[in-house]
């Protein structure tokens, strides 16, 4: 296979700086908004990249569940690798790979954990499998057999059959708080528009970058 010879001409659209928003969730509410009307294979679908105390990067792809001018949200195993990586360096990066519109977003920031609220408040939302599976797995642990997983679902499923399902002590939610976004639109002769948001004391700066 001659992985090389791949190529794909962006043409579907340009991006300008007298067409973007002055902040930058404004313009992601935006490109968000066209994905999901493209209906996209789960347009909230975002890789998730940190470091750990080593220095070592890992990175996987995640759900954004929310999002406002505060930052980026998503859930997860408090045990889990992305959190001890979290713990030890509060930074991480977000890529939201919309190849279909020929576009990807950058996120990179700050990470902090939201409040108990918050994360009860998605945690009732979701699906009765799903709570019952934020208590069978222990997340990024190794384990012999999917046996052991479906036999610990039973479990749960005995446990919590009188009642509802509660939050786990060890599940919640992160926010990652934007230092810069950059929004990436595919161009002709790999000639991309790039345009990159900075946090400022008094706002955002926005500047073009070369592709």
């Amino acid at each position: 296979m001659d992985i090389a010879s791949f190529r794909q001409e962006y043409a579907r659209a340009g991006l300008g700086r007298a067409g973007l928003a002055s902040s930058p969730v404004a313009q992601f509410e935006l490109w968000f908004r066209q994905a999901c009307e493209m209906q996209l294979l789960e347009p909230n679908a975002m890789s998730l990249a940190s470091v750990a105390a080593d220095g070592a990067p890992s990175c996987r792809t995640v759900l954004l569940k929310a999002f406002d001018e505060r930052g980026f949200v998503f859930f997860t195993n408090y045990s889990s690798r992305k959190a001890a990586d979290l713990a030890v360096n509060a930074r991480a990066a977000l890529l939201f790979p919309w190849l279909a519109l020929e576009r990807q977003v950058q996120v990179c920031g700050g990470v902090e954990k939201i409040s108990l609220k918050e994360s009860l408040a998605y945690f009732v939302s979701r699906p009765y499998g799903s709570q019952l599976g934020a208590w069978v797995s222990h997340q990024s642990k190794v384990i012999t057999s999917r046996q052991l997983l479906l036999k610990k679902l039973d479990e749960m499923k005995r446990r919590f059959a009188e009642g509802k399902v509660p939050l786990p002590d060890f599940w919640g939610g992160y926010r990652v708080v934007p230092r810069t976004v950059e929004f990436w639109q595919g161009r002709p002769n790999r000639l991309h528009d790039r345009f990159l948001y900075t946090r400022e004391p008094a706002g955002w700066r926005i500047e073009r970058l070369a592709p």
